[in-house]
């Protein structure tokens, strides 16, 4: 059996294949010029403000604490209230956090488990921050 017999025979398999070896590189290409994906990070505490300030009506952030890598960060508002905005997927979800029973000190770490089952437990890198962050934590929901 030569090769043109081959590619013959099996033209509808031949033809997927080559439209997908087109196609594939379009698709990434039009989602990069789109930009759509990436690397999505919290650049400023101005932006943690603002996400926060829009996931919860009348929350203002009078202390922030940002994770070095930018994944995430916790916001503090004049009633005490605490606020972890976290990324999930390419954008940031916002949770109220109510107790501490879920939250670990690791030395630079705060380590915060939701009570969500499609999110994972999140280490923030608060730094310093992170034992003055845990400490004044402890009182929350007693």
């Amino acid at each position: 059996m030569t090769l043109p017999k081959v590619l013959a025979d099996n033209l509808p398999l031949v033809l997927m294949l080559a439209g997908s070896l087109v196609t594939i590189p379009l698709l990434a290409g039009l989602t990069r010029w789109l930009g759509l994906g990436g690397d999505v990070r919290l650049r400023s505490e101005t932006e943690a403000r603002d996400l926060a300030a829009a996931a919860v009506c009348g929350f203002v952030a009078v202390d922030i604490a940002l994770d070095r890598g930018g994944i995430g960060a916790l916001l503090r508002d004049e009633q005490g209230r605490v606020l972890l905005l976290r990324r999930h997927g390419v954008h940031f979800i916002a949770r109220m956090l109510t107790d501490h029973t879920a939250i670990r000190l690791d030395r630079h770490l705060l380590v915060i488990a939701a009570n969500e089952p499609f999110l994972d437990p999140l280490a923030l890198d608060l730094g310093p921050a992170a034992q003055v962050w845990a400490g004044s934590l402890r009182n929350m929901g007693v």
